[in-house]
């Protein structure tokens, strides 16, 4: 998540829609369900009469009304999820969900109708119920308005199909009160869905109205499509608002290739920002990217994050499929660089910055852990670049180690302390001489971490270098940040492992974001994996490219691809707010909207 000064509004707009997902989609089993819809029909709503009437006869009755009740539940949900519907969303387990949660309201009025109908008059119990009918018609309005996809008529036959059924069941087994109310009955269950419709339609447009204010956006149609995105993994109507919102850009691409009799390694840098969240836009790019560069070149590759936040973030697969195909056409160059320099790290301050020098090119790292290390501006990498070419390297890397990760986000505040130690590591380094090198590589894909629980498909990748007796190994763990000290507890482990330094990246993929529930929405590297499991991991993955060196040349490569379609901060945050912002509208004109329409529905009952 980007963190300089004019991304903190964004990461917290993103965590606040990101918090959402999980509270929307945490649901009981279908067993669950249908056992809690069986108590409630049976065990509660069917025996209410009995309670009215406590004789053997109604005693009968109020189990055959529990009983029909919940078959009809069963049924419809069925007919609706596998016929009326059939849209991704509202399979069966939602359904029988939506259900359960209608079953809970018509319940109180249920019982708030008895209690009075003990107190007064039998009448109560079915003025209740009648209410209670108006109550879970607008629900069901409101979810299915909101969420489906299917065509409108078949969202307002679902609607009402399943609450009509039941209120017949319930004036079958009624039969004197329903008789003595025919007519307010049967005028009733006209205007009720007219009544729940039009509250609910005013409801929905008020939020959409909120959407075209914010962003040009309906809030309807884009809520759709994140449900569609966060509740079955669809990426396409998601993408499709954000390639009509996004804009055109140039995306500058860094790569350093190692040869040796043939390709061996690449560390590829697209300023591309790896998100804003699971399979949408550049949020798979590092992995991707990975995979299909090493089936084309048949080397090991990996993808640190740029110095950069979400200023670029793709709009779309489509996009990422452009930026891979072109890196890879411009991967097919020749390598001429023999000699490189050690490994060579300065501090100043909190921050460390880190780099070799292969031939006239540079690669160099930001750190700050232990404490949070986030996105970094630009303006950062292009400084130091500036800074490289006085030292004559015309290719310089500049990458950001990301693995660092508290509740302090504070890096912008460090800005010059990276700048001072970037400037003397180039300095330091380019002092040294030069000698020939060796190259091992590998990669290794952990079978025992999920996406969940923080691993990309990248897996983790080692690319070890040999500069006389200098032994290093730079490790890239597909991942969006780890912990704060997880890097103070594995450098120590891997170079106690046969090394002279190393490093940690993490490729920032936000993948592994919005699956898990919490206040970030994922988990960064170690916080609830196996952390020893881990650094087993990474020190055979380090001793496997340790025992494949060869000898090996180097060579870089700077492109521009036009016009990628990009998904800015500005967009991001618009459209992450909207979420937080349509939540809190909703509250406030729940209220006054749904009230309205209860008095309305409610005087209508009294009326003699």
């Amino acid at each position: 998540m980007a963190n300089n000064s004019s991304n903190t509004p964004l990461n917290n707009s993103m965590d606040g829609a990101l918090k959402h997902y999980s509270s929307l989609f945490s649901l009981p089993s279908y067993k669950r369900v249908i056992l809690i819809i069986a108590t409630l029909c049976i065990g509660i709503i069917g025996l209410t009469p009995y309670v009215l009437f406590p004789t053997t006869w109604e005693l009968l009755n109020s189990l055959t009304l529990g009983i029909t009740l919940f078959i009809i539940t069963l049924i419809i949900d069925i007919v609706t999820s596998n016929i009326i519907l059939k849209d991704p969303i509202h399979i069966l387990r939602r359904t029988a969900t939506l259900s359960l949660v209608c079953w809970l309201f018509w319940t109180f009025f249920l019982i708030i109708g008895t209690i009075l109908s003990l107190m007064l008059n039998p009448v109560w119990w079915f003025r209740l119920s009648l209410l209670g009918f108006g109550t879970v018609l607008t629900l069901r309005f409101i979810v299915l308005l909101a969420t489906s996809t299917a065509r409108l008529v078949n969202q307002l036959i679902s609607a009402i199909l399943w609450p009509y059924l039941c209120i017949i069941a319930f004036s079958i087994f009624w039969l004197n009160t329903t008789a003595s109310k025919l007519t307010t009955f049967l005028l009733y269950l006209t205007l009720a869905p007219i009544i729940a419709y039009t509250a609910v339609h005013i409801f929905l447009k008020t939020l959409n109205n909120l959407g075209n204010n914010l962003n040009g956006t309906p809030a309807l149609p884009l809520f759709k499509a994140f449900m569609l995105n966060w509740v079955v993994g669809t990426n396409e109507p998601l993408e499709t608002h954000l390639e009509k919102m996004g804009t055109n850009e140039d995306i500058d691409v860094t790569m350093l290739r190692f040869d040796t009799s043939k390709p061996k390694a690449a560390i590829i840098v697209p300023l591309v920002h790896p998100g804003p969240f699971k399979n949408i836009g550049s949020s798979l790019l590092p992995s991707l990217l990975k995979k299909h560069f090493e089936e084309t070149f048949g080397c090991q590759t990996c993808t640190p994050l740029g110095i950069l936040g979400h200023e670029l973030d793709l709009a779309s697969q489509t996009q990422n499929y452009k930026v891979i195909t072109q890196i890879i056409e411009a991967a097919k160059f020749e390598l001429t660089e023999t000699l490189a320099t050690p490994f060579v790290q300065v501090s100043e301050g909190p921050a460390t910055a880190s780099c070799q020098v292969f031939g006239n090119t540079a690669f160099l790292s930001f750190t700050l852990s232990p404490k949070t290390t986030e996105d970094l501006p630009q303006e950062l990498g292009q400084t130091v670049q500036k800074e490289a070419q006085k030292y004559g390297l015309n290719c310089t890397i500049v990458v950001n180690c990301h693995n660092s990760l508290t509740d302090v986000i504070d890096t912008v505040e460090y800005l010059t302390d990276f700048k001072n130690a970037a400037f003397k590591c180039l300095q330091k380094v380019s002092s040294l001489p030069k000698k020939p090198f060796k190259v091992g590589s590998s990669t290794i894909y952990p079978k025992d971490f999920t996406l969940k629980e923080g691993m990309g498909t990248g897996g983790i990748t080692a690319i070890t270098v040999q500069v006389e007796d200098q032994k290093i190994v730079y490790i890239v763990i597909d991942g969006n940040n780890m912990i704060s000290g997880l890097r103070e507890k594995l450098i120590p482990a891997i170079n106690a492992s046969g090394f002279d330094a190393s490093e940690v990246f993490t490729t920032d993929t936000h993948a592994v974001s919005a699956l898990v529930t919490g206040r970030r929405g994922y988990h960064p590297i170690g916080e609830v994996m196996d952390q020893d499991k881990l650094l087993s991991y990474i020190i055979t993955v380090a001793k496997d490219a340790n025992a494949n060196l060869e000898p090996a040349k180097a060579g870089c490569k700077h492109i521009v691809i036009p016009k990628i379609r990009v998904i800015g901060g500005a967009r991001i945050e618009a459209l992450s707010l909207l979420i937080d912002k349509a939540i809190v509208k909703a509250k406030q004109i729940a209220v006054p909207v749904f009230l309205t329409e209860g008095l309305i529905l409610l005087l209508f009952l009294l009326h003699p």
